[in-house]
């Protein structure tokens, strides 16, 4: 008796993201840290189960890889977007705006730096592995970002990490794009510098905030406004506000715009219409659903597959993967936030928990798709390594580490 692959392959997810979720749960009363075992189990299976289809290799076929995880951080970012209640008052921004415009460009340079003098990559090649590891993760971030919708007591280290998620993934493409650049024409700063930094950074931003904020506004009125005697918002599913986010993310790409940017813009947008309206804890929660769906898909995918990529890893690559998760991430984030009004303890976890993981894997294959780097067998050894022992790391520290963050009511100056 012979069993259909794809059929064992249902069988064995099914399996797998089970147990990922209901035996944490047998040690600890806490949300389980599924993402990490779902990687190691998926790896496991491809080791262990026969009959198993193969996985695509993302080195040989990035296109699927690609588009799954591109899709997951499109629904992951909108509704990073809707968790935020209140955006005011403005200054509870400032560690957000110190974690994008300080920490994650030293996490970038210093991840470029040393993979060119340890590893000895090209520096087109090192350019692009600084981007595609320095932004926080919207995905398996979760554990540390604000809670749902309407849900309130937004506690400053939250906030903190749920806006630099929502964020740090679009702002990351311009260093992507430079990487591109840098394979395609070489290091002639002067023939292409200014057009990078007006094309890729000043209207691609701009586009997508643009776009995103447009996006939000009108899918708020379709949604609360007209008709208004039967608003979709009252009678509604959330599958027109998801086709309205993949209306909004495509238009922004169709013109050139970053629609990561545009998407979690809009999120933040539409949650300003209606703010009490009970759809917004139903919208979150319908994409939440969906996000964790793919992301299940995706982390058994990799783990199936990380003993392929594995096999290039080296001992350089293993540290550059321990320094940045012990001490880059860290200290760009603690010499971003120096001078802030976060206590202590809150700095450290801010500075400390920047998740890697499905963005990684997206832009990755999207630069893999545009560019042959000579040295992509090596970076996807370490982007898997890096993401593995960033979900081991961060998903079983990080109730403890909650835990330790000053009381609401002890909560920074800028709150108040």
């Amino acid at each position: 008796m012979t069993f259909n692959p794809y059929h064992v392959a249902l069988a064995v997810i099914g399996i797998i993201v089970i147990l990922s979720r209901w035996l944490p749960r047998l040690v600890s009363r806490r949300e389980p840290a599924s993402a990490p075992l779902m990687i190691l189990f998926g790896a496991s299976a491809s080791l262990m189960v026969p009959g198993l289809p193969v996985v695509p290799d993302p080195r040989v076929s990035p296109l699927p890889w690609e588009l799954i995880s591109e899709l997951t951080v499109i629904v992951a970012l909108f509704g990073t977007g809707m968790r935020i209640d209140s955006l005011r008052p403005l200054r509870r921004w400032a560690p957000t705006v110190r974690m994008l415009a300080v920490a994650m460009p030293i996490t970038i340079f210093a991840v470029a730096g040393l993979s060119v003098w340890i590893v000895g990559l090209t520096l087109a090649g090192a350019i692009l592995l600084g981007a595609v590891l320095a932004p926080t993760d919207p995905v398996l971030a979760a554990e540390v970002q604000v809670g749902p919708p309407q849900e309130g007591a937004e506690h400053p280290v939250r906030f903190a990490l749920t806006t630099e998620a929502g964020l740090n993934d679009g702002l990351a493409f311009p260093f992507v794009y430079l990487g591109l650049i840098v394979a395609a024409q070489g290091l002639a700063v002067d023939a292409w510098g200014l057009e990078w930094f007006l094309r890729d950074v000043i209207y691609r931003i701009g586009v997508g905030s643009a776009m995103g904020w447009a996006g939000g506004r009108m899918l708020g009125y379709i949604l609360f406004a007209v008709p208004r005697y039967s608003t979709l918002a009252e009678t509604g599913s959330g599958v027109i506000a998801l086709a309205g986010v993949l209306l909004c993310y495509g238009s922004t790409e169709l013109i050139e715009g970053y629609g990561f940017i545009a998407v979690v813009i809009m999120g933040l947008t539409l949650r300003r219409i209606e703010e009490h309206h009970v759809f917004h804890r139903r919208l979150h929660d319908f994409s939440e659903s969906i996000e964790h769906a793919l992301t299940a898909l995706l982390l058994i995918g990799l783990g199936a597959v990380l003993p392929t990529l594995l096999v290039d890893l080296t001992w350089r690559l293993v540290l550059i993967a321990l320094v940045l998760l012990l001490v880059i991430r860290p200290l760009s984030g603690w010499i971003a936030l120096l001078g802030s009004d976060l206590h202590l303890r809150d700095r450290a976890v801010v500075s400390v928990y920047g998740v890697r993981g499905v963005g990684s894997i997206y832009y990755l294959c999207y630069a893999g798709s545009h560019v042959e780097f000579i040295n992509e067998s090596q970076l996807w050894s370490l982007v898997g390594l890096v993401i593995l022992l960033s979900t081991i790391l961060h998903g079983f520290s990080v109730g403890w580490a909650m835990d330790q963050i000053t009381p609401e009511e002890g909560k920074s100056r800028s709150w108040r």
